[in-house]
């Protein structure tokens, strides 16, 4: 081989030598995240799309399933426009009960929801080189696992183990995921929890 080949050969090796020191760099710049995060407190609130069951004891004909808007609020027989969004399910029962008692005395009011998707706030959001990105409802004990098996797992763009967590429940704290070790290896000790709020993002690979 002429030494100009020989010499571009070893120039190339060098730097794929050096970005590959740049992307483990990059992965290491912030830190694992822990492997428990979930909070065995959590109450599920309701959010807009979510589909509520009003069930009102003795009066048939004030139950009702409805929506609950885009606008947060429900509405339905003797009752509007009563924000939903943000309550667990207890919560707007009291509220409902409440509005009801102008027409009835002792109102008992239960609430069942029945589709979930929960806030904005509280969703979880895998962006990057998922297979399927989208927006999950958060579940307790969720985790990573669970939301790449339901994202559809990564492209073969993905590098996985650059993956990262942006945790808005800690003020955007930033940690580092190995999406790759987990899905490709088989390797448990990636999975974590998520927390609600979190946002995954998996970057695409250089090369």
């Amino acid at each position: 081989m002429p030494a100009k080949y020989v010499q571009q050969f070893i120039c190339n090796w060098l730097v794929a030598l050096g970005l590959a020191a740049l992307l483990g760099a990059c992965s290491s710049s912030f830190p694992p995240a822990p492997a428990l995060a979930g909070s065995s407190s959590y109450v599920y609130r309701i959010g807009p799309g979510d589909m509520i069951n009003i069930v009102v004891w003795r009066n048939p004909d004030l139950s009702m399933t409805v929506p609950v808007r885009p606008d947060g609020k429900i509405a339905g027989p003797l009752i509007e426009d009563i924000p939903a969004i943000g309550k667990d399910p207890t919560a707007l029962a009291r509220d409902i009960e409440r509005a009801l008692s102008k027409y009835l005395r002792d109102p008992v009011v239960n609430v069942v929801v029945t589709s979930f998707g929960g806030p904005y706030s509280e969703q979880i959001r895998v962006v990057g080189e998922a297979a399927k990105p989208q927006a999950l409802a958060y579940k307790q004990k969720m985790t990573l696992l669970d939301v790449m098996i339901a994202v559809g797992g990564i492209t073969e763009f993905a590098d996985g183990n650059r993956a990262t967590i942006l945790r808005t429940a800690q003020g955007n704290q930033r940690y580092s995921v190995r999406l790759r070790d987990l899905l490709k290896r088989g390797d448990v000790s990636a999975n974590v929890e998520m927390r609600p709020g979190d946002v995954l993002i998996i970057p695409q690979s250089w090369f």
